[in-house]
């Protein structure tokens, strides 16, 4: 019982630090972008992705948190690559957007990932997700265009 206490609260702290630290990481950027005039969100990206691969290095290899795993095949490498620019380009023009967008309406904007994951995951997959998946993130949609709608005209 008490470890399993031990572990839910392990989990809340894991899931809160990931929170504020994606809310700091965006706060910061807004701030070196957009108030003190920072030129650079390539620079930006650069740090943020050299500080995650070292403390993602420091996790695995040295304290054990999960299993060091290897790359089996080129394929396998050259799919990771992919993801890899994918996500690096998503970063960079996140940072870029941050110059002109408010933080509120990037966010907002970024909530409505799930719903285009699944109709995108389907067009291109044709793996349809379960009904309710698609009528839970209609509300999601439906909020940020309201939230949208009233922010380019308030």
């Amino acid at each position: 019982m008490k470890m399993a206490a031990n572990g839910r609260f392990f989990t809340i702290g894991i899931v809160a630090s990931w929170y504020s630290s994606n809310i700091g990481v965006l706060l910061l950027n807004k701030y070196l972008l957009s108030n003190y005039g920072f030129k650079y969100p390539i620079f930006l990206t650069m740090c943020h992705m050299t500080a995650c691969s070292l403390l993602s290095y420091v996790a695995i290899a040295w304290m054990k948190m999960v299993p060091m795993q290897t790359i089996r095949s080129r394929v396998q490498f050259l799919k990771i690559a992919a993801l890899s620019l994918v996500f690096c380009v998503s970063v960079v023009f996140g940072n870029i957007s941050l110059r002109f967008l408010p933080v509120s309406f990037n966010q907002a904007i970024g909530a409505t990932t799930p719903f285009f994951t699944a109709v995108f995951a389907y067009l291109i997959t044709l793996k349809k997700e379960a009904w309710l998946t698609y009528v839970t993130l209609v509300p999601v949609v439906t909020g940020v265009v309201i939230a949208s709608g009233e922010s380019w005209v308030g």
